[in-house]
């Protein structure tokens, strides 16, 4: 194979290494054994399509892609674990925990969590001064409060959550318990091998930070390898052909619910050749996504789950039927790619509660709140872009035209005489692209 197709064995293995960035053998034996076998078919459709580097270490019993993007999603990133689902975004304290943690564990594969914390606190205790890392106490002696205290033992934990949940260390206790009682204790076991995996980014040290501007960190970090010392104060050159295609064919896979001719870059055009369109479609399909597609827009849907978290506000949630209210008048806007002020959603969310009382009336009296939340979901599924300037201003997308959004009212509905379609019913467009779905 020359990397530019996929076999159909090797598909929910690299659909799975793109959305997640490994494969265990205890977690996924049988898409490890597959991309453990078809690792150099694996390895050249990553390189050639994306860029990518595939690493295979079997003694770790650990398959590993390395993704780098200049521009990552603002929303990606490790999640808490919490009881509900998935948990905010891993705040700057907890990484530098996690940091923290494999270091130790990587002088001692084996520690306490008593010797695990007093080892953290030391470290932080000697670089706090310097500015380089923050105070980490984790008892409430004088002038700590216990606040104080519980939350740096909660960082800690969430940090052991984050590495127990990749397979880097195991526990043999709860961890949740630890926050609350100073006395547990519990054993930390590293896996030393998937600790010598960790991490993908070189040392901030190697890449000479110090001498670039701000703006050009991200850059630097997500460089394939070390930059000449001559390019280190250069302002850079524009990217090559090859670097555009890379970029768009990343954010295709790697942010499927983005509208990646949103990005207004050079590389954007790539899209709309017919042999940029067609290789895009056969990547899109060797991973086994959907897409639909067209001149103006482009969005990449996975109906397995696997690829992407996201999915359509179609719920019994208020926001997210507000949401459907507001896409089902989003089309028949004087303009409907105008830019959509917050009083326009309000006066959507005002006609639904006209025709039906009774609907959020949870949010009576603050139905501002109600319109943001409605076009946050939005957002999130590509349909709606925030103005840079402005947050109370959106603009659509061309994908607001692939949907039909239709109301089922209830029988308590029927039964007071009220229209059966509420005001939220539109008629699809004649398309001949793929409409991922038609929500109801």
């Amino acid at each position: 194979m020359s990397g530019l197709y996929l076999d159909a064995d090797l598909c929910e293995a690299a659909r799975t290494l793109a959305a997640t960035g490994r494969l265990r053998a205890e977690c996924d034996p049988e898409y490890y054994r597959a991309a453990v076998k078809g690792r150099h078919d694996l390895a050249a459709f990553f390189r050639h399509q994306f860029g990518w580097t595939l690493e295979v270490l079997e003694v770790a019993e650990l398959v590993r892609l390395h993704k780098r993007r200049v521009d990552v999603p603002a929303d990606r990133g490790p999640r808490l674990e919490r009881g509900r689902g998935d948990g905010p975004l891993a705040p700057k304290d907890v990484l530098v925990c996690v940091a923290l943690v494999c270091e130790q564990l990587w002088r001692r594969s084996r520690m306490s969590l008593r010797e695990l914390l007093q080892a953290i606190a030391h470290v932080c205790a000697s670089e706090a001064r310097q500015g380089t890392l923050p105070e980490f106490q984790v008892v409430a002696p004088d002038g700590v409060g216990k606040q104080a205290a519980r939350r740096n033992r909660q960082h800690l934990v969430d940090a052991l959550k984050l590495l127990v949940a990749e397979g880097t260390i195991t526990v043999d206790a709860d961890l949740d318990h630890a926050v609350d009682d100073e006395d547990s204790d519990l054993v930390v076991t590293a896996a030393r091998d998937r600790l010598a995996a960790k991490f993908s980014s070189l040392s901030p040290v190697l890449l000479g930070l110090d001498a670039l501007p701000p703006e050009r960190h991200v850059a630097a970090l997500s460089a394939r390898s070390l930059l000449d010392r001559e390019d280190v104060t250069d302002a850079g050159t524009p990217p090559s052909l090859e670097d555009r295609r890379l970029r768009m064919m990343r954010r295709l896979v790697d942010d499927p619910a983005t509208d990646p001719s949103d990005d207004q870059t050079e590389g954007s055009p790539y899209l709309h050749t017919l042999s940029g369109r067609e290789r895009a479609l056969n990547v899109i399909g060797s991973l086994g996504y959907a897409a639909a597609v067209r001149r103006d827009w482009w969005q990449v849907t996975d109906p397995t789950g696997v690829g992407t978290g996201t999915s359509f506000p179609n719920g019994r949630r208020t926001e997210r039927q507000a949401a459907l209210a507001l896409l089902a008048a989003l089309p028949h806007r004087e303009d409907p790619m105008a830019p959509l002020p917050v009083s326009e959603v309000l006066g959507v969310l005002e006609k639904a509660r006209e025709k039906l009382p009774r609907w959020a009336a949870a949010y009576s009296g603050r139905l501002s709140a109600l319109a943001r939340a409605a076009a946050a979901e939005l957002v999130a599924v590509g349909l709606l872009r925030e103005d840079r300037e402005d947050p109370g201003i959106w603009h659509p997308t061309p994908g607001i035209h692939l949907w039909r959004v239709r109301v089922r009212p209830s029988a308590t509905t029927k039964a007071q005489g009220e229209p059966s379609d509420a005001g939220l019913a539109q008629d699809p467009l004649p398309l001949t692209a793929e409409i991922p779905g038609i929500p109801s």
